[in-house]
């Protein structure tokens, strides 16, 4: 039942759908005739020229009061979540408590 059912090697197809590749020759990628690269001189690369940042009064303001949003939403959220864990401890705790002093006294009832 769990046995795979691939066929026997006598009733598999004989002709293969993809065609060998043979007699295929490629040509040059061009046709110019090169010199050693010892022959070459070198070409010098100019610097790059990047733009220098500059920080305006504005942007520094920006950048401040970015950052110091980031640091309170992740805070809050930090905050939260810690805040969340203690309350579920706090409450599986005195689930704890009230389960074990039903189960020592179930008489008194």
């Amino acid at each position: 039942m769990f046995t795979p059912k691939i066929p026997p090697p006598d009733t598999a197809p004989a002709t293969s759908l993809v065609q060998p590749l043979t007699g295929i020759t490629h040509t040059p990628a061009c046709t110019c005739h090169h010199t050693s690269a010892a022959a070459q001189a070198p070409v010098p690369s100019a610097p790059v020229s990047r733009p220098a940042v500059q920080l305006t009064p504005g942007s520094l303001l920006v950048a401040a009061a970015g950052g110091t949003a980031m640091v309170l939403i992740i805070g809050t959220v930090l905050v939260s979540m810690l805040l969340a864990t203690a309350i579920t401890a706090a409450s599986v705790a005195i689930c704890a408590v009230v389960l074990r002093s039903l189960l020592n006294r179930p008489n008194n009832h």
